[in-house]
């Protein structure tokens, strides 16, 4: 029997699954399930969302499965003993869904075609529908004067040159989407908005070859012009707010060094490095996957994950995780965890499971969406009856039926609500709030009280410095030309003080971890670093350091050392 890996890959046989979509999109779950997470371009409302969960559902072999239709993605975990990740595609696609295990590498460039496709969609819509008012103006305003029946007829047959070949070719989105599904015997969201621009056209042309008074060109055209704005917008706000989670994986290293036994240095994929392996990284470096620090003395900017600026000192057994940076000297660490199993990994997890729930709104939504299609095509046949019976003739019964389907235009219902939690979700982790809860933001609104646990959840992790009034310049401007070699933030914030001011040339500057900068001015060492080594000591002077806010000291030679006191704003 194939292993979970071989089921993954697609039923290979030689136990090694493609790299991109192994690891966090494609794994194995500690129960012996595999999870994995499907792109679905086809579903465009809660209708197809709905279908696409009942299909995998279904499957005896699926354990669970959740389709978000904002991020077009569906997760579904199953059984890799009782069915493959092909045989839920193929399921899928039996009804009407394309289906294929997502790549990070190609979402971006799908979304970016799909999004210059509606461009240029909308912009022939737009153009085309500019031109066509500026006749159907002309066309009513003859209409109340003395406009003859020749001319009406040409400026009718003008627009219809325009719109015919915009319809057909701005309509591609909808029209491709609704045949997709009629063909499989179901209907979804573009079926109505397809019916609607079809027939309007249809009827218009019919109108101008019997030289009628009345087309509807402009309707038709601009009804597909203002579609397509939406539906553009809403794809703009999909690549930049579904994704948000993926941002984090920007922290990651692409490639980790691995020591090997011998003591060769050797550069691997990070998806590559496994338990137990030992891994160099250089100062400046991200670490790529969790571990714990065999050898070497560094600071590790941990704010990430504490919230806090400050570097924190790392030495041997100390642990470090994925995504840190590693900032005063290089480390080898033993890799306690697959890239996939990292503290990174189960934050990015945490964020798209909120990405992929419901709340109570997107659900209620969902249900009223789901029933749209139906309603309003029987909404639009009772209206063709009605209007039949009552002896209007079937053209205007036509007219008020395709009435119907445009008016019901559902796009505000199937998109924005659905959207909102996406682009909130996003947007909080941009100003550094992780959402893990796809109801959180519900729930926040019932909040009377909040407790915050550390000090780096209350603040910005920009420090300044704080007492640059009261040093000398000359002082100043030493400390400077020490701190622009450094990355620490600290060194960072006393770089940006003094530069404005003189800063003279220090020689031999290098950086101690855990301990501060030293270098020679004038054949005299000066020290720009922690209170125990370039201060007075653990149990001198005064200053921040007794309330635990950050510091910074400087000593010339044997002279007397200065503090740099920072603080970070709220």
């Amino acid at each position: 029997m194939a292993t979970a890996v071989d089921q993954v890959a697609g039923g290979r046989g030689d136990g090694h699954a493609d790299d991109a979509l192994s690891g966090r999109f494609i794994r194995r779950l500690p129960d012996g399930r595999v999870e994995a997470q499907l792109v679905v371009p086809g579903m465009h409302c809660a209708g197809c969302l709905a279908k696409v969960e009942r299909a995998l559902d279904a499957e005896p072999a699926v354990a669970r499965a959740r389709a978000n239709l904002t991020t077009k993605r569906a997760t579904v975990a199953w059984d890799p003993a009782r069915g493959s990740l092909d045989g839920l595609i193929a399921r899928l696609e039996a009804t009407g869904f394309d289906a294929a295990p997502f790549d990070p590498r190609l979402v971006s460039t799908e979304d970016g075609a799909r999004e210059r496709g509606l461009l240029r969609a909308m912009a022939v819509a737009g153009f085309a529908m500019a031109n066509v008012m500026l006749l159907s103006v002309s066309v009513w305003a003859g209409l109340a004067s003395d406009m003859d029946v020749t001319t009406r007829g040409m400026f009718h047959w003008i627009s219809a040159l325009i719109v015919l070949p915009a319809v057909a070719y701005a309509g591609q989105p909808f029209f491709r989407s609704a045949w997709s599904v009629l063909r499989r015997g179901r209907t979804n969201m573009d079926v109505p908005i397809s019916l609607a621009v079809l027939l309007a056209t249809a009827a218009s042309l019919f109108e101008t070859v019997r030289n009628g008074e009345h087309v509807y060109f402009d309707a038709a055209i601009g009804l597909l012009f203002f579609l397509l704005i939406g539906r553009f917008l809403d794809q703009r706000m999909r690549a930049k707010a579904c994704s948000a989670a993926q941002n984090l994986l920007g922290l990651r290293s692409v490639a980790a060094t691995v020591v090997e036994p011998d003591g060769r240095h050797r550069t691997v994929p990070v998806d590559a490095v496994g338990v137990g392996q030992r891994v160099h990284v250089a100062a400046g470096m991200r670490i790529p996957a969790d571990g714990t620090v065999e050898d070497g003395v560094s600071e590790v900017d941990t704010s990430l994950i504490s919230g806090e600026p400050v570097p924190e000192p790392i030495g041997p057994g100390t642990a470090v995780f994925a995504g840190t940076l590693n900032l005063s000297a290089p480390v080898t660490i033993t890799v306690t965890a697959r890239d996939e199993d990292s503290l990174l990994a189960d934050i990015v997890r945490l964020m798209e499971a909120a990405e992929q729930g419901r709340s109570d709104f997107v659900r209620i939504a969902d249900r009223l969406a789901r029933a749209y299609a139906p309603v309003v095509h029987v909404l639009a046949a009772v209206t063709f009856a009605g209007w039949l019976i009552a002896g209007a003739g079937w053209h205007p019964a036509m007219m008020a039926a395709v009435a119907v389907l445009i008016i019901t235009c559902p796009c505000a219902l199937a998109l924005a609500v659905p959207v909102v939690q996406v682009v909130a979700t996003g947007k909080l982790l941009d100003r550094g709030v992780l959402v893990k809860s796809a109801d959180a933001l519900e729930r926040l609104a019932d909040v009377d009280t909040v407790v915050f646990d550390k000090t780096g959840t209350l603040t910005t992790g920009d420090l300044k410095l704080v007492n640059a009034p009261d040093i000398a310049p000359a002082d100043l401007g030493l400390a400077g030309a020490l701190a622009r070699t450094s990355r620490h933030p600290l060194a960072v914030a006393v770089a940006h003080a003094a530069a404005d001011g003189p800063t003279p040339a220090v020689n031999d500057v290098r950086e101690l971890p855990g301990q501060g900068l030293e270098g020679r001015i004038d054949g005299t060492t000066v020290r720009l670093g922690s209170r125990a080594w370039a201060g007075p000591g653990e149990d001198g002077g005064d200053g921040p350091a007794a309330d635990g806010a950050p510091e910074l000291w400087l000593r010339r030679g044997d002279g007397r050392p200065i503090q740099f006191a920072f603080s970070d704003a709220l």
